[in-house]
């Protein structure tokens, strides 16, 4: 997985935090506690499934691999139903803002619940909202496959989008809170990468049906939106609660228990431990005794605050507004504007661009830490702007000429658009909002950026049928200047975070207000946690 070694560490957190974890040259994958953390770890990715915002049959909109996973395969799975024969009869042949409102409404649920998703993670723990998750989850699945008219399949998806909230808030923070410190920036990426887990099993499911003369073709795919969530269950169960939210609410001898068995295999002496013990009490105390009970409010009182809401809100609607949208629910439409129209080849070209999303976002997430968050945002906005740029000129000549090689031409340019979105865009839309928040604003801040990015889905889903209708591959130059105006944000606005520990972090925002305590005045040999409070 690319984790371990003391370079590795030292881009991923520093030096000062290396040199206190192990020098005993074991592998991370023999140490049983790792083992075990990283599999529930890994086990909360498949979540984002469901979270991700249409990208590439969605690309950020629905949730990943465990978490992450449950969205991307309904994002996936929209797109491919619109394709199907049996699913454009049940529903009428939506077309305009009729279909729009049956992909907005998935969004619709998410939006009215990512507030009440971080209301629940602040006060009752990182893990129960995504229980709450699952009954939302499980009754939209089968309400959507059992459904017996089109209004029941679009309530349905209102419960499923409900429960991408849910999940899309609480695990990415608590994958924050709970991962091993030279892990957690890997771990932290590769949750939206979940999305392309579910989207590939839903772009497969989909086209392995194609065939079905009945409505089993949409329904059995409207069915397996449970699968992942499932199979992701066991690690939700073994995954500790977040040690930060513990000491926030005044229970350290918990947090310090998790921080031993999940870090040090429960040597509670560990300096590793102690030195998260001592980082992560001091800085959250800071940040109580300074600022009292979080709010909202609190997002725009300081300067620190107000770059962070302006990064969280711009990455959301970047996400959205990158021209992914245009090639992800709508990729049928896209496809069918440059002669590729038959529902073999568009389910099958569907399938195929989950695969290749899915593996460049996994490379995208393996390496943050050595390539850097700030370089692979700027690797990604110059891809996807000569790729769009491509792609908007064949599909102009195209609509002049009607030659078919032309039309042709465009697919590989939208693959490679997609290597770019998927190289920073995927990984890093809930993975950066939630390492530049400090922990009291930790989940508004992430629940903010997934509302710019609804928001502007919200537009898309409306808004990109028409225009595609009316004014075809015209409406590309929109999305050119778009990506212009994020290569200039990212080069002036968006830092860089890495090597630094989660609290470390607030120091590029806030200085010296940051309130993370000068960990160079600590020793940490194993000696009791009262003797390094007074040396603080």
């Amino acid at each position: 997985m690319g984790f371990g070694g003391d370079v590795g560490s030292k881009k991923a957190v520093g030096s000062e935090l290396t040199a206190v974890l192990p020098h005993d040259g074991l592998p991370w994958w023999k140490r049983g506690y790792l083992l075990k953390l990283n599999f529930s770890l890994l086990s909360l990715v498949l979540f984002c499934e469901l979270n991700r915002f249409p990208a590439v049959p969605l690309t950020s909109s629905d949730l990943k691999f465990s978490a992450a996973s449950a969205n991307g395969y309904d994002g996936s799975l929209m797109n491919s139903l619109q394709a199907l024969d049996q699913w454009e009869n049940f529903m009428g042949k939506p077309s305009g803002a009729w279909l729009g409102w049956i992909n907005a409404i998935y969004w619709l649920g998410a939006g009215i619940f990512f507030p009440i998703a971080a209301w629940l993670a602040n006060k009752f723990g990182r893990k129960p909202g995504v229980y709450a998750g699952y009954s939302f989850l499980v009754l939209g699945s089968i309400l959507q496959c059992a459904a017996p008219n089109d209004v029941a399949f679009i309530l349905a998806r209102f419960f499923v989008g409900c429960a991408s909230a849910l999940f899309g808030n609480a695990v990415p923070v608590l994958i924050n809170e709970i991962a091993y410190p030279p892990h957690r920036g890997i771990l932290n990426a590769l949750f939206m990468c979940g999305w392309y887990v579910g989207g590939s099993v839903a772009a497969w499911v989909t086209f392995a049906t194609r065939d079905y003369t009945s409505e089993w073709a949409w329904r059995l795919p409207s069915l397996l939106q449970l699968l992942l969530p499932v199979l992701a269950l066991p690690g939700l169960l073994l995954a500790p609660e977040s040690p930060r939210w513990l000491i926030s609410v005044d229970r350290p001898d918990e947090a310090k228990n998790i921080l031993a068995k999940a870090h040090a295999g429960g040597d509670q002496n560990s300096a590793l431990v102690n030195y998260e013990f001592i980082e992560i009490t001091t800085t959250i105390k800071a940040e109580q005794e300074a600022h009292g009970v979080a709010s909202y409010a609190d997002m725009v009182k300081t300067p620190g605050n107000r770059y962070r809401l302006f990064i969280s809100i711009s990455l959301g609607i970047f996400a959205q507004w990158a021209g992914n949208g245009v090639v992800s629910y709508y990729l049928s439409l896209v496809l069918d504007t440059v002669g590729v129209t038959s529902v073999t080849n568009q389910t099958l070209i569907s399938a195929c661009l989950q695969v290749w999303n899915l593996i460049f976002s996994v490379a995208g997430a393996l390496s943050v830490d050595r390539l850097g968050r700030r370089p692979l945002f700027m690797a990604s906005a110059v891809i996807m702007l000569i790729s769009y740029v491509l792609v908007t000129a064949l599909s102009g000549s195209f609509a002049e000429t009607g030659n078919s090689k032309t039309g042709i031409a465009v697919i590989p340019f939208l693959f490679v658009f997609f290597a770019g979105y998927d190289i920073a865009l995927s990984p890093f839309l809930t993975a950066y909002p939630c390492e530049i928040w400090p922990f009291r604003l930790r989940s508004r801040g992430l629940t903010v950026t997934w509302v710019a990015s609804i928001t502007a889905i919200f537009f898309n889903t409306f808004v990109n049928p028409i225009a595609l209708a009316t004014i075809g591959w015209k409406y590309y130059i929109v999305f050119v200047v778009v990506l212009l105006v994020m290569l200039v944000t990212v080069y002036f606005w968006y830092p860089e975070t890495g090597g630094r520990s989660l609290e470390q972090i607030a120091t590029i925002f806030d200085g010296e207000d940051a309130g993370v305590p000068d960990m160079q005045r600590v020793e940490f040999s194993g000696k009791e946690d009262v003797e390094m409070k007074e040396k603080v």
